[in-house]
Formats: structure tokens, sequence, C-alpha cells
């Protein structure tokens, strides 16, 4: 996959389209953004007689439901994997050339 923990990225579809975000997780083929999907969650309550909650958190959407934030020009891009002078991969912009990494 094209998509690391860190990356900014912006949701291009589902109902929070067009926000920005950080990844904070990578789980198989979908992407945990920060502050995108937020969904309740119901919480038991523990042996020792704590209380249950309810809480708010971040839930998985599909990795081509987000796209990465191009560095230079603030814009959603596509990527292209190079390989630089050493032999690696590089993840590099299409529209500015910028790497990603």
């Amino acid at each position: 996959m094209y998509l690391k923990k860190g990356d900014k990225v912006r949701v291009i579809a589902g109902n929070d389209k067009g926000t920005d975000g950080k990844i904070i997780k990578v789980v198989g083929d979908k992407v945990v953004v920060e502050g995108v999907h937020i969904v309740t969650k119901h919480i038991k309550p523990k042996n020792n007689g704590g209380n249950g909650e309810i809480v708010k958190v971040e839930a998985p959407i599909h990795a081509s439901n987000v796209m990465l934030i191009d560095k230079k020009t603030n814009k959603t891009t596509r990527i292209a994997h190079i390989k630089n002078e050493k032999g690696t991969k590089v993840r590099v912009s299409k529209k500015s050339n910028e790497k990603f990494d």
C-alpha cells in the first residue's frame, strides 16, 4: 500500500468528504484518519464495579477514499514509485515531483 502512518491525507468520498487529517493507523487496506469517521462506542462496565461509558472514536475507512496531500502545492496528488541513487523505492508526487519520505 502507498499510504503510511503520519501521512497527511484528504478524504475524497463519503460523509467526511473534503476533510484533511493525519493517518493514525494503517490496518490492511483501511486507514484510521485523525478526526474522520467518528463513531460512538458503548463500553461495558468492568468487573471491579466501574461504570460503563459511551466514547467517540475514529473508525477505519477504506484507503481508496483518501488521497495524499502534496506538501508543495497543498493539493491532492497521486503517487509514483521511483528508485533513488541507492536503488530503493521512493514515493514521489506526480504533480510536483516532491519526495514523500
